[in-house]
């Protein structure tokens, strides 16, 4: 994240009415935020970030939560085992694909991240979310 915006401020973003999504500098292809949310571990972040009271979540808060939604393939893996994988994916994988698509704000020295998406990617998850359970 630009050192000039902070978390929880919008003001460099501006409300783009044709998409349903965020303000964003420039447009996001309906095939990037199709990709971003396709990932069950993307969708549990986002489904973290939408549903929580506060306006950012710290990294090992959504880790745990993460963690908790996804299913691991191998059962019998110890929990700590697989919230490693998770933390390790999350950091290298999912939270740099969604920030890429400009639906999060991560930053890596606080470990804050805060949804910035719009309506498009909150409607998205609605529609997929009765799936999820179901993969």
């Amino acid at each position: 994240m630009d050192e000039s915006r902070k978390l929880g401020t919008r003001d460099i973003q501006s409300i783009n009415n044709d998409s349903g999504s965020s303000g964003r500098e420039k447009p996001i292809s309906s095939d990037t935020i199709l990709s971003a949310v396709a990932d069950e571990h993307r969708r549990a972040i986002l489904n973290a970030l939408n549903t929580s009271f506060e306006e950012t979540l710290e990294y090992d808060v959504l880790v745990d939560h993460v963690a908790d939604r996804v299913r691991d393939e191998d059962a019998k893996r110890e929990s700590d085992e697989h919230r490693q994988r998770v933390r390790i994916a999350l950091r290298h994988t999912h939270l740099p694909k969604l920030e890429e698509a400009r639906i999060i704000d991560y930053e890596t020295e606080t470990g804050q991240i805060q949804f910035v998406g719009g309506e498009l990617e909150r409607d998205l998850l609605t529609l997929v979310e009765p799936y999820d359970g179901n993969e």
